[in-house]
């Protein structure tokens, strides 16, 4: 018997196997729809927000929305010396779940951005362009749009483009309203003007730029407290509103400030107060034989803080290891820039305080006094 009828044959058998079953009817048409991608919906999507997103494009930007690559001209790099180019990547973390409970996206998307410049702002870093990855169970057009137009905000007070994304659907293995959302920035910086932290020492000082709340970290800690069963809101509107008001502020964008700063006055570090607080994130710029000293009566940790303090009794080590506590990003100035530095950056309307001063010890010990 000829193979190939054999095999037509048996899977001729096999498909009215799975018939009389009920596994397959073989009435229904299959597609990648009723499997639950939308692709239709999904070109809808990228028309409806190309011109959001090409309103970050500049002459750099080669193209447009919805190519296979996005491209930029980096011919501008010729008036580097030594162009060192700096890349970053992040997320939301669970702070989206948050957004998800309180139908309110426009503001994770301004995070998104926010995670990943402010990080090779760390290093001096200018950003450039910004690419997006949002997954979502259904593909939701309107939810969607308020996520990309706040990833538009965001690249837009980062003078960054957004030139290009992805937004897939996963169906059968996230529910409908569910969403994850990551980004990645490539940036610039001259080699010789590359912050590292090495030229760091005894007798500088430290200045913090005020955050607008918990930004985009210590969310796993923020749901176990103040949602119930750690999955739903609080039944008390008051809470709701806190929790609305406070805790989704976006992540404060300090690229423009510290751009025009470093310009002007020698910064020798830098620190963008992540997940991990003070703790964590501080020691990664200083070198050995010098810590951090933190004077705690001088950072002002704001509403949010003061009220997760107070409500919850924590312990507060463990609220400066986990979230900036009023200070999203700080900068390390030898003494004599100190009064030059701080005044340059409330005339950018920062809001600055003299937060503490470097030590010798040990770099992993981060004092508080």
């Amino acid at each position: 018997m000829d193979p190939v009828f054999f095999c037509v044959q048996g899977f001729c058998l096999f498909q009215a196997i799975l018939k009389r079953v009920g596994i397959l009817r073989m009435e229904e048409k299959i597609t990648y729809k009723s499997a639950g991608v939308d692709t239709e919906k999904g070109r809808e999507f990228v028309q409806k927000i190309k011109r959001n997103v090409e309103s970050t494009h500049g002459p750099r930007v080669l193209g447009g929305l919805g190519g296979f690559a996005g491209a930029f001209d980096v011919s501008f790099l010729k008036k580097y010396n030594q162009p060192i180019l700096l890349s970053g990547t992040d997320g939301v973390g669970t702070k989206i779940e948050l957004a998800r409970l309180l139908n309110t996206f426009h503001t994770v998307g301004i995070d998104l951005v926010a995670m990943c410049v402010n990080d090779i702002l760390v290093c001096g870093g200018e950003p450039l362009f910004f690419l997006d990855y949002i997954a979502c169970g259904k593909l939701d057009p309107e939810k969607m749009d308020q996520i990309v137009s706040g990833i538009v905000q965001g690249c837009k007070l980062s003078n960054a483009a957004l030139l290009g994304g992805e937004t897939a659907e996963h169906p059968g293995t996230m529910k409908e309203d569910e969403f994850d959302l990551a980004g990645f920035v490539v940036g610039a910086v001259e080699k010789d003007l590359m912050i590292d932290g090495s030229s760091i020492r005894p007798g500088d000082q430290i200045l913090g730029l005020e955050s607008s709340g918990p930004h985009s970290n210590g969310f796993s800690l923020i749901r176990k407290l103040l949602l119930k069963d750690g999955k739903y809101l609080p039944s008390d509107p008051e809470q709701v509103n806190f929790l609305r008001d406070y805790a989704l502020k976006p992540t404060r964008i300090y690229v423009e400030s510290i751009l025009k700063l470093l310009q002007k006055v020698p910064v020798k570090g830098m620190v963008h107060v992540t997940g991990g607080g003070y703790q964590e994130n501080v020691p990664r710029v200083l070198p050995q034989g010098s810590k951090a000293k933190f004077f705690k009566d001088k950072i002002p940790s704001g509403y949010f803080f003061e009220k997760i303090k107070k409500d919850q009794k924590l312990e507060e080590l463990e609220l400066f290891a986990t979230f900036n506590m009023g200070i999203g990003y700080m900068l390390i100035v030898s003494e004599e820039n100190v009064d030059s530095a701080k005044r340059f950056l409330e005339s950018s309307g920062e809001s600055v305080h003299w937060i503490g001063e470097i030590v010798s010890g040990n770099k992993e010990e981060v004092q508080f006094v």
